[in-house]
């Protein structure tokens, strides 16, 4: 079978394209910076000409007649990352699949068993899922081949969504964001996590308990003399294991919205589930407790790297950045996806610092530089970083910096995403809470890849 991973990867990266170029002309605009905002209307409409480009090669690539193995009647219309978990759906059978009617009849058929009568495709879907994974499902599990399937697939032509007319720039025409309706559910999730753009691995469809090697100790070199031979060395191996521990998303429908049936419905439910789940797993990355059913995150990993700011915190500087990419570079950890991780209050307060006090210099964070603003690197923001930890007296007023090498954060998952339909928590308003449960789990393969600063003062 074709590999179709170069080409998803280059769609992502033309998705990644459009939402930078989107992003800065909206700062342009926030910024009062009209005529910068304008000058980067080219730059946009390459981007989204890119993106459509890179999905057309994907789709033709994908559905090309002459893959070898491909069977005629359109089965495994993609490439999934796991074919032991497909229950083997055609494409009319993901086409035609809803997982809005599915929740529609979950609901109905408390009062009507028939109800199930008119969702059989999902019914069987379901069953065939479980049968798969071995274990049965709290409410309906959602097919592994939906999951990884593009939604070109789910009942329209792929095409780019903007939910604005594109008018004149001013009036906030060119803010409006584009979406590429042919990623998949997975690749939603995966493209919502900012530690996964950080470079964070995603191994998904597991089945089972996992163990991922490592190496714990490398061979020794040693300088000889003529006849005599070297001392023995050995290379030692260690196991992180990877067991599933569930999170759940939470999604509050009105019973008018579940009778809709139309793409775009769809498409906000999958959304939705997909955004609550990934910032859900995201948190477990990075501050995951590894106690109270959470996976271990890099926080509390043993053996990441520290810098300290004070006895009650302090406000991060120059060397406070240098020494968290110092902590990891003395470990000869410095390879791979480096890139440091923090909120926007740290954000703002690097902007107003300058790396030499009382001079000229530029601030910490560096604005002419956009794609590697902190000291030659990378960063990347999200409130989901800890603004709340604490350090002797400080109160719960700490945030938190995080550097490494993000490819040696691994997030495992397994295949089956759990829907459960409750119509009784909220029965006075009528609506029905929906509830996405997935199976995870966080692997730091080596501790030394990352140092934090967990006492980062930013007023």
């Amino acid at each position: 079978m074709r590999n179709l991973k170069p080409y998803m990867d280059a769609v992502q990266t033309a998705e990644a394209r459009v939402r930078d170029v989107a992003a800065r002309i909206d700062d342009a605009f926030t910024s009062g910076k009209v005529a910068d905002a304008q000058a980067l209307r080219p730059d946009l409409d390459t981007a989204k000409a890119e993106a459509k480009a890179a999905n057309e090669l994907y789709l033709s690539m994908r559905n090309a007649d002459d893959e070898p193995g491909q069977p005629s009647d359109g089965r495994r219309i993609i490439q999934p990352d796991e074919a032991d978990l497909s229950i083997g759906m055609s494409a009319k059978e993901i086409q035609n699949y809803s997982l809005l009617r599915m929740i529609r009849c979950s609901l109905e058929a408390l009062a009507n068993p028939r109800a199930w009568d008119d969702a059989g495709l999902e019914l069987e879907a379901s069953r065939a899922m479980a049968k798969k994974l071995g274990r049965d499902p709290k409410g309906f599990f959602v097919p592994w081949d939906l999951m990884i399937a593009p939604v070109d697939r789910r009942g329209a032509a792929m095409r780019l969504q903007n939910t604005q007319q594109a008018g004149n720039p001013e009036t906030g025409g060119y803010l409006v964001r584009t979406d590429l309706l042919a990623s998949s559910f997975i690749d939603v999730l995966r493209n919502k996590m900012v530690t996964r753009q950080a470079g964070a691995q995603v191994l998904t469809g597991l089945v089972g308990d996992i163990d991922i090697p490592k190496k714990t100790q490398s061979s020794n070199a040693y300088w000889i003399g003529e006849g005599t031979s070297p001392a023995k060395s050995e290379l030692k191996f260690g196991q992180i294991e990877g067991r599933p521990r569930t999170v759940g998303a939470y999604l509050q429908l009105t019973r008018r919205f579940l009778k809709q049936s139309s793409l775009d419905a769809e498409m906000m439910v999958r959304d939705d589930l997909a955004t609550t789940l990934a910032l859900g797993i995201d948190l477990a990355g990075m501050h995951g407790l590894g106690a109270a059913n959470q996976p271990r995150g890099v926080q509390y990993t043993t053996g990441i790297g520290s810098v300290a700011g004070g006895a009650n915190g302090a406000a991060p500087d120059w060397a406070d950045i240098v020494d968290l990419e110092t902590d990891v570079s003395v470990d000869n950890a410095d390879i791979g996806s480096l890139a440091y991780i923090t909120n926007a209050k740290v954000r703002g307060k690097l902007k107003q610092t300058a790396k030499v006090a009382n001079s000229d210099s530029r601030m910490v964070w560096d604005e002419n530089s956009p794609s590697t603003p902190l000291n030659g690197y990378p960063a990347y923001v999200t409130n989901q970083v800890a603004s709340n930890l604490v350090k002797g007296a400080s109160g719960a007023v700490c945030s938190a910096i995080f550097f490494g090498n993000w490819a040696d954060l691994v997030y495992l998952m397994w295949g089956g995403l759990d829907v459960i339909v409750d119509p009784f928590t909220n029965s006075t308003s009528g609506d029905v809470l929906i509830t996405g449960m997935q199976d995870v789990d966080v692997a730091v393969r080596m501790a030394q890849s990352f140092s934090a600063m967990l006492d980062a003062l930013t007023a």
